[in-house]
């Protein structure tokens, strides 16, 4: 078992993505022996302000929505920067879903009264600091005052980390913009037949890695109040098989989780151990064990640090 910060709730919001991808870099300094722990609620704010001004000036063309996958969250700590998470704590009254909802009406009210970008963007400011708190200035770690940008470098360098899928409609061994409705910022994947894909996972979990998985969880046989995710006896998991349900939209893109570890049943199956963000009320304290089969048909990709033979 890897190292892990604390397992998180994400409530009723779609922030998935930020609390996977943010537990796979706190899993990744924990295994070089430094221990950090990032905020959601910052990384979530900066989405909204800079949603809310895209949605704007765009006339809601681009809507002020939550939903993203891992390569979001690296975007958004590239633009924004990042803070500790004591700095700036989850707050379990805040609803972010609501607060969306919120940000939504206020630019809706501006574009009908054309009130300009400076006065809107004071608005939802407003609006941010009066549910979530004013967000800090600067970061203070180990005696050291950082910016957030600064402090986002320290713990995670731009092009850190790389995204990986397996889908046959492109050719494998190069890059392309995964076609999924989450991939707002269209980042690129680098496409790698499956028996490499579940290969690379397994090595960089077995060398204490951190990694992000994004996934399907619509399966019958997912189920966090047991803990697992599995497929029926002897499914189909081939490559072919794997590229008709995506083309079918029975696997889709719908939750992220950060990988942990790696355990084996009694009949010598074997499972990755995933962090999860709907708080601890399971029979692992929020912690999911995930078939090698489920993960092999339903991982739809996954980021994680650039090691050797990855390009």
């Amino acid at each position: 078992m890897n190292g892990y910060t604390p397992v998180k709730n994400q409530g009723k919001s779609t922030l998935c993505w930020a609390y996977a991808m943010l537990a796979a870099i706190e899993t990744e300094h924990i295994m070089r022996g430094d221990s950090v722990h990032l905020s959601v609620k910052y990384a979530a704010r900066c989405l909204l302000e800079e949603r809310s001004r895209q949605s704007y000036l765009t006339r809601d063309t681009v809507p002020v929505a939550m939903r993203g996958m891992g390569g979001t969250l690296l975007c958004v700590m590239e633009r924004h920067g990042m803070v500790a998470y004591d700095a700036y704590r989850d707050d379990p009254e805040a609803d972010i879903m609501v607060l969306a909802n919120k940000v939504k009406r206020t630019v809706h009210r501006a574009i009908r009264t054309r009130s300009r970008l400076g006065r809107t963007s004071g608005q939802v400011t407003a609006l941010l600091d009066e549910t979530l708190g004013t967000a800090p200035r600067r970061v203070f770690m180990y005696g050291a005052e950082y910016t957030p940008g600064e402090f986002a470098r320290s713990v995670c360098s731009p092009g850190e980390y790389v995204g990986l899928t397996s889908f046959t409609h492109h050719p494998f061994y190069t890059r392309f913009a995964l076609e999924v409705p989450d991939n707002t910022e269209h980042n690129e994947f680098y496409n790698v037949p499956i028996d490499t894909l579940m290969a690379t996972i397994e090595r960089a979990v077995r060398t204490g890695h951190g990694v992000c998985w994004e996934s399907d969880t619509s399966e019958p046989g997912f189920s966090f109040h047991r803990g697992t995710a599995t497929l029926p006896v002897s499914s189909d998991t081939s490559q072919e098989a794997r590229q008709l349900a995506f083309e079918r939209f029975s696997t889709t893109d719908d939750h992220c989780m950060s990988i942990v570890g790696l355990a084996r049943d009694a009949h010598g199956r074997r499972f990755y151990i995933m962090k999860n963000s709907w708080g601890t009320n399971n029979p692992y304290g929020g912690l999911m064990y995930v078939s090698e089969d489920y993960m092999r048909m339903k991982t739809v990709a996954v980021y994680m640090v650039r090691m050797n033979g990855i390009s």
